[in-house]
């Protein structure tokens, strides 16, 4: 059965999130003579916050804060583990750094195949992204959403059940007609379990070459392609539409 509609994870899925933070970062790091920290491993450090920062507020021992916010957090952190008092860089330059999360590069089959799936079916956002930073990578990257959902919509962050309900209900859609595209294994089984459909899609260099820490958790998706073209196809989207 196909779905009435795809919603995408969107950090490693739609973007690069690990070229464009090391990329983002090297400048920020040579200008407080920092230059020998390498880009991809600081991109490491600081996606590394991104889960426990999330289940702060998923376990309700904080209260709900958007996405940028952490990220803010989370850089603050990893430049502290590394040796840098944030103050250093001043408020301009850290709110500056934190919104490399909005510039990121999108893999190079996604606007096109983002393109061809939209010809066919109603494609959203089911990212723990807020709303402001998902417009600004969309238009960075050249991608057309129909809607932004997700985790500010549902005021959860995924893998919290309501952000796949919450989104499925804004479509006025039954769980079971919505389709969650993703890189991660852990995201689908949390989108599965909540009765949406699944897409796979391989991303072998979204952690540089290494092996996904979420690869025990592969099941026997709905689909699977090796990029958004090949689920197109799967999909019968065609190219010329």
């Amino acid at each position: 059965m196909l779905p009435k509609a795809f919603a995408f994870d969107v950090f490693g899925t739609v973007v690069d999130w690990r070229g464009g933070i090391a990329r983002e970062s090297a400048p920020f790091l040579a200008a407080i003579g920092r230059a020998e920290i390498d880009g991809h491993a600081f991109a490491d450090a600081w996606r590394a916050r991104y889960q426990p920062a999330m289940a702060a507020v998923r376990e309700g021992r904080r209260d709900w804060v958007i996405l940028d916010l952490l990220h803010r957090e989370m850089l603050e952190e990893t430049l502290r583990r590394s040796g840098i008092d944030p103050a250093r860089l001043g408020e301009t330059a850290l709110a500056e750094w934190t919104r490399a999360w909005h510039r990121l590069a999108p893999w190079p089959d996604a606007v096109a195949g983002l393109a061809r799936l939209r010809a066919r079916f109603p494609v959203v956002t089911l990212s723990n992204g807020n709303v402001a930073l998902q417009v600004n990578l969309a238009r960075h990257a050249g991608l057309t959403w129909d809607a932004i959902c997700g985790a500010e919509l549902a005021r959860a962050y995924k893998p919290d059940p309501q952000a796949y309900l919450a989104t499925a209900a804004a479509l006025g859609l039954a769980p079971g007609q919505l389709c969650l595209v993703a890189a991660h294994h852990s995201d689908l089984a949390a989108a599965r379990a909540c009765g949406l459909l699944t897409a796979y899609v391989d991303r072998p260099q979204e952690y540089g070459g290494r092996p996904a820490p979420d690869a025990h958790l592969a099941q026997d998706w709905d689909w699977r392609a090796d990029d958004f073209t090949g689920l197109a196809d799967r999909l019968g989207c065609r190219a010329d539409l």
